[in-house]
């Protein structure tokens, strides 16, 4: 400990660590521990001058004395108390004593005076912002901010076929006994499959028993999120901005794609789809073998990007005022995620596939609805991949960034990187101003977005062949779809997910003449 103290010292003051050369000043002292105590924990070194980093050693009585008024600080001084460990180090004429405190579970914690103190760098600052203060209250697990109610929203506001899809996953053993699959449960009603479910009960009491519908009657966030029909008209920061860019600078006023807000309105099954399609069609597809018909695969490969996307959407934080906002650029991909990573966890955790869900009652259900396992391991099979990444915690601003690095073979010039379906020559120029961010350009770009999304498919699917639908934006084979869902390749699997998506026109064959082909594969088809 000695010589780590000492090392430390020699660098400088960091946010785990904070000098003081004495303890004269005990509201001071207080608000330091205040600080530790809201973020994750630190170290109190007194003896050494904070502005110099020079050594004052203690005496012995100094230390008894020092010792005895920090117990007392954390006591007094913090709100609520708090339990400090007390160490001395030997060193040169005297000693120094160094006060560890833990990360604290009753956040916020604030000094006798009322004031909430974090870290700031070396530093530290007052927390004023309610949202601030709510994250502190869900860090530690005195506050859900998924389980809090929506105010003024009803069960008439959530969608039914989300929900029915919810319920299909959820239940599909206890669905199958009761002969409620295929089209006899597309055609049932949401009562009725509740009822079957479970004996008596019709949507509503299904919700509330789920824990969607509070006791008090209102909706959780958790509910508008998963099933809400307009969720951004309850909760307006809970979507995703996503831009393609020319260049690689976020200050660019030229981009080739983005999504427009109408569009992504919606809930989570929505926005992933929304996310999933605009990464589909403005990455690269590469070669993977070497003739030139071969068929290529995107990329950034795609199972790495759904783990990303549904890692922004599951674990951002609810509490904080922005959305998620994802990139493009020539040389990277940027998903930021609003909230740095919670319970103290650490990028290194996360490589390994430590999983500590920071809404968790969100995580729980959305598994349902969402492509993911929910055992921790999706950051670790993406790394799998080996695509080049970083991953930044910046807790400064209270964010999580995924970027992924494009190789720059892949990288296209500016007027070959042009996103299909353009409403004419002219707005596909990236030059000039038919795709300035300001004016009237927007109305260009916006008519192209709709453009595209018009092609949606307005019959519902159930969440796994949403899934397969978006895999197949690369051409895939049987066997990889079947291994995509964790089936066997047996007939009634693939007239389920393949043949009936075929026949729909969500799916369409790479050989069509030839339908058994042994090189057969399946693509998200273009139009419907």
């Amino acid at each position: 400990m000695t010589n780590d103290i000492l090392e430390q010292i020699k660098a400088g003051e960091v946010s785990g660590v904070q000098f003081k050369e004495r303890t004269l000043d005990k509201y001071d002292i207080g608000c330091e521990l205040v600080a530790f105590s809201n973020a994750h924990g630190g170290k109190l070194v007194v003896g050494v001058n904070d502005k110099t980093g020079k050594i004052n050693a203690l005496s012995y009585s100094e230390v008894q004395e020092t010792t005895n008024l920090l117990s007392d600080i954390a006591s007094e001084n913090v709100v609520p108390s708090i339990l400090i460990n007390v160490d001395t180090v030997v060193v040169e004429d005297g000693y120094l004593v160094v006060a560890t405190i833990k990360e604290g579970v009753n956040k916020p914690y604030h000094d006798n005076k009322g004031i909430v103190w974090v870290k700031n760098g070396s530093d530290k600052r007052k927390v004023f912002d309610n949202a601030e203060l709510a994250e502190m209250m869900t860090d530690c697990g005195s506050f859900a901010p998924d389980e809090a109610s929506v105010k003024d929203a009803t069960i008439n506001d959530l969608d039914t076929n989300t929900i029915k899809a919810f319920l299909e996953n959820r239940f599909d053993k206890v669905l199958e006994k009761k002969g409620l699959v295929g089209d006899a449960f597309k055609e049932a009603s949401l009562d009725t499959i509740c009822s079957a479910i479970a004996k008596g009960h019709d949507c509503e009491r299904m919700l509330r028993n789920l824990r969607f519908i509070r006791p008090d009657g209102k909706l959780t966030m958790a509910a508008m999120l998963l099933f809400g029909k307009y969720t951004q008209r309850w909760l307006p920061v809970m979507t995703a901005k996503c831009i393609c860019f020319a260049g690689n600078s976020v200050g660019g006023k030229v981009f080739r794609d983005k999504v427009n807000d109408a569009d992504m309105e919606g809930n989570l099954l929505h926005q992933f789809d929304t996310i999933m399609d605009f990464f589909t069609r403005n990455l690269h597809n590469v070669q993977i073998r070497a003739e030139f018909n071969s068929m290529g695969k995107l990329e950034i490969p795609y199972s790495s990007l759904v783990e990303f996307t549904v890692n922004a959407l599951v674990h951002r934080s609810l509490n904080l005022k922005a959305p998620i906002r994802i990139f493009i650029f020539d040389n990277r991909v940027e998903i930021h995620s609003p909230g740095d990573l919670p319970n103290g966890l650490t990028v290194d955790d996360i490589k390994l596939g430590t999983s500590m869900p920071r809404n968790m009652f969100l995580f729980n259900n959305a598994i349902y609805l969402l492509p993911y396992t929910g055992v921790g391991s999706g950051i670790a099979r993406a790394l799998d991949e080996n695509i080049n990444v970083t991953f930044t915690n910046n807790a400064s601003v209270q964010e999580f960034v995924i970027t992924v690095w494009r190789e720059e073979s892949n990288q296209v010039d500016v007027e070959s990187n042009q996103v299909g379906n353009e409403v004419d020559t002219k707005s596909n120029q990236v030059e000039g101003k038919s795709n300035q961010v300001e004016g009237k350009s927007n109305q260009v770009q916006d008519s192209d977005t709709r453009l595209r999304h018009s092609d949606t498919p307005k019959v519902s699917l159930s969440n796994k062949q949403k899934d397969i639908v978006n895999f197949c934006s690369v051409p895939r084979t049987t066997a990889e779809i079947m291994e995509r869902l964790g089936l066997s390749n047996q007939t009634k699997n693939r007239e389920r997910y393949i043949t009936s998506l075929v026949a729909a026109g969500y799916l369409q064959m790479t050989n069509p003449e030839n339908p058994t082909a042994s090189n057969q594969k399946y693509k998200k088809a273009t139009t419907k």
